[in-house]
């Protein structure tokens, strides 16, 4: 289980199909609250329309027994006065819960014989109209007769309540049971006082309609999530298949260790796209990375193994003939090899991302003590320094500036000229020299380690071709950047630029 959602296509499946069956519920979930709110509205509509019918016959004095009520088990209704009582009712009515009247029989007997009484002795009367004279004697039918007749006689105009208000109850008609939605509306006469009509809407249609929906939800919502989750599990197939044959050539590169090697690029602009672009650029980089490294460790041997092998040379022959050692020869080649060892260490600490010192060094107190010990010849060196700090490290900012002079002085005719400076926010070193200059095709190959452009000059009478490698490092180390131009004498301009503190703070 956890192999399998462990997977990117699985979990990116799995994920729809959660997402889509969470929208699925809510969206299912809103149509049947719709749906109910919209039929039940259907169901109180049709229930307040039954009971304003009725009213409206009550208000105009139309008598109880000759009221025309719903014959039909949708819209069954009560009429209740001001007492409480039931006085008409529709028919096959069997039992209500909802309206707050629970009787199904009109109580006119009652309210006849109350009537009567008031009018001279009457007493009883005969039942709703559906119920006719039964229990009661004919005087009393004859006598609640003539008072329905005088409650119709057109001059009790009533008044209809114009807000009904709704219940929730169930009747049973005609054997039938269902729920409603009642409607209440009052309805104020002179005669009667008071009444309330209970007229009820079926909400059979809307269960029906519910239940419905809710099986077609509960077939549709589970093939419509199978089909979610089939096309996702496609897609996402084929939209990592590129994915695949990336990790394969990988693992080939790493069997192999073939570097030159690059993995497949598909023809779209997708991020798996841009992962494959990125992943070749740093097999190049890593390529490239090694096969300078590769140069780096055959050319420091073969420059080691000159000045070794001169030395080695001039040891054996002192040692089988003392009088011939060249001990002025021998020194040079150890201080030559020395250099070269502090060189290679150099450069393998700035590899390695060593980071310099954060010390304040003065650039102008640093030229003129590496000016102060280096012994004239037939190079000139002038100096216009002006007092600039920058932060980093004095031993490296030394080596950076003793192999520019050197280099400057290698290749100079007469003169040499050290200048500082600070402009905007950087502290300017130049060393120029009055000599042939580097042609500008070259100007970039010459920060390359080991590289040297005058081919004619013996390596005694050159360096290692590492000095201006690790001057360039070195800048790039502290922030600055390192260049070469043509000098206003013609020769070569090369330009140090560090931050200053202050620049550095900002």
């Amino acid at each position: 289980m956890r192999k399998l959602f462990g997977s990117v296509r699985a979990r990116a499946t799995l994920g729809a199909s959660l997402v889509v069956a969470l929208a699925l519920v809510a969206a299912g979930a809103a149509v049947l609250l719709a749906l109910r709110a919209n039929l039940t509205d259907q169901a109180e509509s049709r229930a307040n329309s039954a009971a304003r019918e009725v009213a409206s016959q009550l208000a105009a004095g139309r008598a109880y027994a000759d009221l025309d009520l719903p014959d039909d088990e949708d819209a069954p209704v009560q009429v209740v006065d001001d007492k409480g009582r039931l006085v008409a009712a529709s028919d096959d009515l069997e039992k209500i819960t909802g309206t707050g009247v629970d009787a199904v029989e009109p109580d006119r007997g009652k309210a006849g014989r109350q009537a009567g009484g008031e009018k001279g002795g009457g007493s009883g009367g005969r039942s709703e109209g559906r119920s006719g004279g039964k229990g009661e004697g004919a005087e009393d039918a004859k006598e609640d007769a003539a008072e329905d007749a005088a409650e119709g006689r057109g001059d009790d105009l009533g008044e209809i309540d114009d807000d009904p208000t709704y219940t929730g109850g169930t009747a049973t008609v005609d054997g039938e049971t269902s729920d409603y939605r009642f409607a209440a509306v009052e309805v104020s006469t002179d005669a009667r006082g008071d009444l309330t009509v209970y007229a009820g809407g079926s909400l059979s249609g809307e269960q029906s309609a519910l239940s419905t929906a809710l099986t077609s939800m509960l077939i549709g919502f589970p093939v419509l999530l199978a089909v979610v989750a089939g096309v996702t599990w496609l897609v996402t197939r084929r939209a990592l298949r590129p994915v695949a044959a990336i990790t394969a050539e990988m693992s080939a590169i790493t069997a192999s260790e073939d570097l030159a090697r690059r993995v497949p690029e598909p023809d779209t602009h997708d991020e798996i796209a841009r992962l494959a672009r990125t992943t070749n650029e740093t097999l190049t980089a890593l390529q490239t990375s090694v096969e300078r490294q590769r140069r780096f460790v055959a050319d420091a041997s073969h420059e080691l193994r000159s000045p070794i092998a001169s030395l080695r040379t001039q040891l054996e022959v002192g040692a089988a003939h003392p009088e011939l050692l060249d001990v002025d020869g021998a020194v040079e080649d150890t201080v030559r090899l020395q250099e070269l060892a502090a060189d290679l260490l150099l450069l393998a600490r700035l590899d390695a991302g060593e980071k310099p010192a954060g010390g304040r060094v003065d650039l102008a107190a640093l030229v003129r003590e590496e000016l102060s010990q280096r012994t004239r010849d037939h190079v000139e060196v002038d100096a216009d320094l002006k007092s600039v700090e920058v932060v980093g490290s004095r031993g490296q900012l030394a080596r950076v500036l003793g192999n520019l002079v050197n280099n400057a002085q290698r290749h100079a005719r007469s003169r040499v000229t050290v200048t500082t400076r600070s402009e905007g926010g950087w502290a300017v070193l130049e060393v120029a020299d009055d000599g042939s200059g580097v042609p500008e095709d070259e100007r970039e190959r010459i920060f390359e380690r080991f590289v040297r452009l005058d081919d004619a000059r013996t390596r005694d009478e050159g360096g290692a071709g590492l000095g201006l490698a690790i001057a360039r490092d070195v800048a790039v180390r502290h922030g600055g950047t390192l260049v070469v131009r043509r000098a206003p004498s013609g020769g070569a301009l090369f330009e140090l630029r560090l931050p200053s503190p202050q620049s550095s703070a900002e």
